[in-house]
């Protein structure tokens, strides 16, 4: 929800009143569309200029361009498919008509058109306009054609507004509706059965996460949204059922960033008589269909590195990639050594560790980032998961999958726990964990131990994040850049009624000494840092606009949070930086020198287009978020001077 009020514009309801006082029904209740843009600029486009036809279009879309030339003008039809050019001939439409949709319909309105397709003399394929219908008048202006729709913050708070003016973010979920229909085909084709799991549940489980918490009113008892479709899914697999899958959404009551959102997308499959060999299988011929049936090619290129989806992935242990990847020999180390590696690391953890969570943490917090190729993560620490089942070799592994892609962990597979009396021990110390503080701790269920009890074949299961697939095979940056509607915080929830910030947060510029700037050049630097900053995050820096003296007179008041100026002799310094901020879905606002030597941000763009990231000579940056992880990103740097 956007609380910032959207003034309607009294120059539009005034051209509102016209059209209706002209007979014109502002908002009909249909229109007979035959075509769309894109189907007339395929059909057509071997016309030769100022060929005509004789075919007629009903044609429909937003007005995203109108010039208005004496007897004749040309408007932009924006649909779903594309734009397409209309023709407005005064002596075709009649004085009069021809005035209303010059005069009285603008660009953001709403119409219908129907004409014949011809080409202009300049090759652009138009429709002749015979017949016009106005189908909805906008009262509120779209943003400047040059500068589209660029706030980053607004573009997730208003889709409709980022959809409409940058019409290309449509193809991203285009593909992501192919890539669901393809995982579908995928599944379906090998005989997997598709299920639904209920939303809300009496306990919720099937994954470590805090879950979000409801209630029935009419029965007066809590109820949880889901947090893992998994304990559905074996319980129908106890029932009898061999192969079944949900895709839909769930939900983990935890913050938003980069790779995270509270509502996710997933797919999970239960598999009777199969084990997490076979899982390991089916995931990477998943991702390969999918990338070839969506992309027609296993490669892909994202950040600047390409990928190749095509199986069979590479196979690592948790103690080879450790071993690889952080040069950590683990067999040699005794407990205490591997506790001292976590104290020097600086790895956060909570209560009493274990051995094997010691491994675990050590593994995500080093060489997590560092498998970009697919590669599946097998033979994990026991204590890693309560569901899985013990390794056949090792009673101190637990044979379970984690793919990773990209330095994400993009899924998670193994073979399931069948033993219901080794489950319940496990779900009782889940659940004792839980009594003693630990929100994210699996709850104990009788109800699914009861399951068990009646005899759950050998299975194995595998949860595949769809969100991240979908991000890895569109390009896109963010996960809200793949979530049609993302969890937002609402503009001021920053701020409670206190005065104080709902979480303390700070800003750090970074100015970048190596390039012996003029003092000058240092302060621009700041201040243009400061003023990018502060206009992308806009009102939700205050408290309140103003406050007011003894004699009631008026101050502006500042921001509420602290900003601190540090510097760094480095370039690549400022670089990683920024890499880490965006990463961690901190705000951060960039000065490079091209933006100083001039202020046509069209020459910076091609500028800019021309070098690769680390040509780029950073002024400085500004890193802004929560207080304790923009300290610890920026703890290195020593203060300005």
């Amino acid at each position: 929800m956007v609380t910032k009020e959207l003034q309607i514009e009294d120059n539009k309801l005034d051209k509102l009143k016209q059209l209706r006082a002209s007979g014109i029904d502002p908002y009909p209740y249909n229109y007979g569309k035959t075509h769309c843009a894109k189907e007339i600029s395929e059909k057509y486009s071997k016309l030769k200029p100022g060929e005509e036809t004789k075919d007629l279009v009903s044609v429909a879309g937003r007005i995203m361009f109108q010039r208005v030339m004496g007897g004749a003008s040309f408007f932009h039809l924006q649909d779903q498919s594309g734009r397409v050019q209309i023709y407005l001939a005064k002596n075709r439409l009649g004085t009069e008509l021809y005035q209303i949709y010059t005069k009285k319909v603008e660009r953001g309105d709403i119409i219908g058109v129907k004409g014949k397709i011809f080409k202009t003399e300049k090759g652009e394929i138009t429709v002749l306009a015979e017949e016009l219908q106005f189908l909805s008048k906008s009262l509120i202006s779209l943003p400047e054609k040059f500068h589209g729709l660029k706030d980053v913050e607004l573009r997730y708070r208003q889709r409709y507004l980022d959809l409409i003016m940058n019409p290309e973010n449509k193809e991203v979920f285009i593909k992501r509706a192919n890539i669901y229909k393809a995982i579908r085909e995928f599944l379906d084709q090998r005989g997997f059965i598709e299920v639904r799991t209920p939303i809300i549940e009496p306990q919720y489980g099937g994954a470590n996460a805090r879950p979000f918490v409801t209630k029935i009113h009419a029965w007066n008892m809590p109820m949880y949204l889901r947090i893992a479709y998994e304990l559905n899914l074996k319980r129908l697999i106890v029932g009898g059922f061999e192969k079944i899958y949900d895709l839909s959404s769930c939900f983990r009551n935890e913050g938003a960033d980069r790779t995270h959102n509270p509502e996710f997308a997933m797919m999970e499959i239960q598999w009777a008589y199969a084990d997490y060999f076979e899982a390991m299988k089916l995931t990477e011929e998943l991702w390969e269909y999918v990338a070839k049936k969506v992309l027609g090619t296993t490669i892909i290129e994202y950040a600047g590195k390409k990928i190749n989806l095509k199986a069979p992935w590479e196979r690592l242990t948790v103690l080879q990639a450790l071993k690889k990847f952080a040069k950590i020999n683990v067999d040699s180390l005794s407990d205490d050594e591997l506790y001292n590696l976590i104290r020097n690391y600086n790895i956060d953890y909570e209560g009493d560790i274990k051995r094997g969570m010691m491994i675990s943490l050590l593994f995500e917090a080093l060489c997590e980032d560092k498998i970009i190729q697919p590669t599946h993560i097998i033979d994990h620490p026991k204590e890693s998961c309560p569901l899985a089942k013990p390794h056949r070799d090792n009673p101190e592994l637990i044979e379970r999958i984690e793919p990773y892609i990209n330095g994400w962990e993009v899924g998670n597979c193994y073979s399931e726990l069948t033993d219901p009396i080794l489950q319940r021990k496990l779900l009782e110390e889940q659940a004792e964990k839980g009594r003693g503080g630990d929100e994210e701790a699996h709850p104990m269920d009788e109800d699914y131990v009861d399951a068990l009890s009646y005899g759950l074949p050998p299975n194995t299961g595998i949860g595949i994040g769809v969100d991240r697939m979908v991000m890895l095979l569109t390009g896109q940056d963010s996960i809200r850049d793949v979530i049609l509607f993302p969890t937002m915080k609402p503009v001021g929830l920053e701020t409670e009624k206190t005065g104080k910030a709902a979480e303390t947060k700070l800003a750090v510029a970074i100015i970048n000494k190596s390039l012996k700037l003029k003092r000058w050049e240092e302060m621009n630097t700041i201040a243009h840092l400061n003023a990018a900053f502060a206009a992308r995050k806009g009102r939700e820096l205050f408290l309140q606009d103003t406050i007011i003296t003894k004699d009631k007179k008026e101050i502006n008041l500042n921001i509420q949070h602290a900003i601190m100026i540090k510097e760094t002799l480095h370039n690549k310094e400022i670089i990683d930086l920024i890499k880490k901020a965006k990463e961690l879905d901190l705000d951060v606002a960039e000065f490079t020198k091209e933006m100083m030597t001039t202020t046509d941000d069209r020459k910076v763009v091609e500028i800019t287009k021309s070098k690769e990231l680390e040509k780029i000579e950073f002024l400085g940056a500004l890193i802004f978020g929560k207080r304790s992880i923009v300290e610890k990103l920026t703890g290195k740097f020593s203060l300005y001077t």
